[in-house]
């Protein structure tokens, strides 16, 4: 069973029965406060200070910055590379596209990805339960997202990396991904909860409510 927890933008806190994670650790520039956690892993997509945050994790945790295969406290994690840009970008910059497997449960975190996926990129992700996607890449356009979503095809995503404030007069990144995907009301939840017997179904959208 796989507990996991939004802590806002690409942060969240996945735990397992032996093991906690935290993906992309954000400092308080980023608005949200200072992350304050405890954990046993870390991962850090690429190199900004909205992902790599690292003094906001307590404890002592195994941190893993790039591609590899690792064992940590009985968690795989799988870490391959992609690029947060678009492929027409003249700089491109790398990203970590994080697996981890915990509890017999697959879970996918994309980090900053800017582009669809290649042939093995694919093949070293294999079967997805739970997709943590970024919405408001302006490289990862509606069309490509979808397009991530067909190519994976997880049993459930996780739109992530969006702001979340409720004053705006405009859609904001979440609406229009949930429009793309003919999803017309929705209800936030406090976490997800998974398990590897969950029975198979058609493809869930979660949206979790940033908590800290």
């Amino acid at each position: 069973m796989a507990e996991i927890t939004w802590l806002g933008h690409a942060c969240f806190r996945i735990k397992g029965r032996d093991a906690t994670i935290i993906t992309d650790p954000y400092d308080k520039s980023l608005g949200l406060g200072t992350l304050n956690q405890k954990a046993e892993i870390v991962t850090v997509s690429h190199d900004n200070p909205h992902h790599n945050a690292l003094a906001g994790v307590k404890g002592e945790p195994f941190t893993v910055q790039g591609p590899g295969e690792y064992e940590i406290k009985g968690v795989f994690v799988t870490g391959v590379w992609s690029f947060a840009d678009s492929k027409e970008s003249t700089t491109r910059k790398r990203n970590t596209i994080f697996l981890f497997h915990l509890d017999d449960v697959m879970v996918c975190h994309l980090g900053a990805l800017g582009h669809t996926l290649n042939s093995h990129q694919l093949e070293a992700l294999g079967d997805v339960d739970v997709l943590m996607l970024p919405i408001d890449n302006t490289a990862l356009t509606s069309s490509k997202i979808t397009e991530v979503i067909s190519q994976i095809e997880p049993r459930i995503v996780i739109p992530m990396s969006y702001a979340t404030n409720k004053g705006s007069a405009e859609p904001g990144a979440l609406e229009k991904f949930m429009k793309e995907q003919g999803i017309k009301e929705w209800t936030s939840q406090e976490k997800l909860t998974i398990k590897s017997s969950d029975p198979d179904g058609p493809l869930q959208v979660v949206v979790l409510e940033p908590r800290t």
